[in-house]
């Protein structure tokens, strides 16, 4: 029997920490000017720059109100309370790379000392455009309408703007970037709900980490404001692991490797990860709202060579173009990523972390120590 869908009510974010953590200072992009040329052209030179130095950067003015945001939230908030049996019923298949529908928690260890496992819960929900048939519970059944409008809404509203500042930042034709990101197409984007469950202190003293450094896989990824600070960012230039704080009314986003890829580098696919909360945020879960943006399944990944800001600074080939290796679809890249991050030895096994993906890209471990919190 499908298990009745609750009522959505209101949602309550938790208390932000009081603690003095090492902050990024990360660029605010308000699309509030992008309606004019003038307005255009300075926020392209401020996304560019936000790339080049930091890699992640906050947008604000993005026309979805806060009212839809927190609906996205009490939905991820209501699906994680359904049973576990249920949750099970949606589990795609993981080690093959397959991503749409659940993942359950505990498919890695996190502490090889204690034992110690994730409890990363995960909900992803593909584009509503035809190609991806997907099977869901009756709680998103009833708000399938809300979730696409919600998930259309970041195309038009933050993802179209943010292509068009990067294609005009590259000196490309404004709609570079956008014609292959287009919604109606097939591309391996995807909505996720995505829960941290708690641990206790006993145990968070034993973990360094919670999800170990990495970059995402697609082009920019979008993160709503949650106040649980655990997300970190490697800042490309210094080298140094900052806390990213949560800023009222912004999307939180980072760029990402398939960026990377056609940019011949000059854009960087983000370094981050999720560590152990503060202190006086480590008694409460972690519920994120995120969307990841990937360009259509059979755009190749070769660097834009027509811009002239990527010849003038010599950023012509990425890494398969150089080493003389076939330069994978997005496809390809995302299916021959995912499989090797869903290995269940993805974090713990330094051989797996070091492992080449495809032919001319090779991971790395991008973690030394984690940032400490203040006292």
């Amino acid at each position: 029997m499908p298990v009745p869908a609750p009522q959505l009510g209101s949602y309550q974010f938790v208390t932000e920490t009081k603690e003095n953590l090492d902050w990024a200072d990360l660029v605010t992009i308000d699309l509030a000017k992008y309606g004019t040329p003038e307005g255009k052209k300075e926020l392209a030179q401020e996304l560019l720059s936000a790339l080049r130095n930091k890699g992640f950067f906050y947008v604000k003015n993005f026309n979805i109100d806060q009212e839809r945001v927190n609906r996205q939230f009490a939905l991820g908030r209501e699906f994680y309370e359904l049973p576990l049996e249920e949750k099970l019923k949606y589990v795609p298949d993981l080690d093959a790379g397959k991503f749409n529908g659940y993942t359950p928690a505990g498919r890695y260890v996190i502490n090889p000392d204690s034992g110690l496992k994730d409890r990363i819960e995960i909900w992803n929900m593909p584009k509503f455009n035809g190609y991806f048939p997907q099977e869901y519970p009756e709680l998103i059944k009833e708000h399938l309408p809300e979730i696409e409008e919600f998930a259309r809404a970041l195309h038009s509203e933050v993802l179209d703007p943010l292509f068009v500042l990067l294609a005009l930042a590259l000196e490309l034709p404004e709609d570079y970037f956008t014609n292959i990101h287009l919604y109606k197409e097939k591309s391996e984007d995807h909505l996720r709900y995505m829960k941290y469950s708690k641990y206790t202190a006993e145990e968070n003293a034993k973990l360094n980490l919670w999800t170990p450094g990495h970059t995402d896989l697609g082009s920019f990824t979008l993160l709503f404001r949650q106040p649980v600070a655990a997300l970190q960012i490697k800042d490309p230039v210094k080298g140094e692991w900052k806390w990213v704080k949560p800023q009222d009314g912004t999307i939180t986003v980072n760029a990402c490797d398939a960026l990377s890829f056609l940019t011949g580098g000059y854009v960087r696919s983000t370094i981050h990860r999720v560590t152990v909360p503060p202190k006086d945020q480590q008694q409460v879960d972690r519920l994120g709202l995120l969307y990841f943006s990937r360009p259509h399944n059979d755009v190749k990944l070769v660097t834009a060579k027509e811009s002239p800001v990527l010849q003038r600074a010599g950023y012509t080939q990425n890494e398969f173009e150089a080493s003389g290796n076939p330069v994978p679809t997005m496809e390809e890249w995302t299916f021959a990523k995912q499989k090797w991050q869903r290995k269940r030895t993805y974090i713990r096994d330094e051989t797996h972390r070091t492992a080449v993906i495809l032919p001319g890209f090779q991971e790395k471990v991008y973690d030394d120590k984690p940032v400490a919190a203040a006292a």
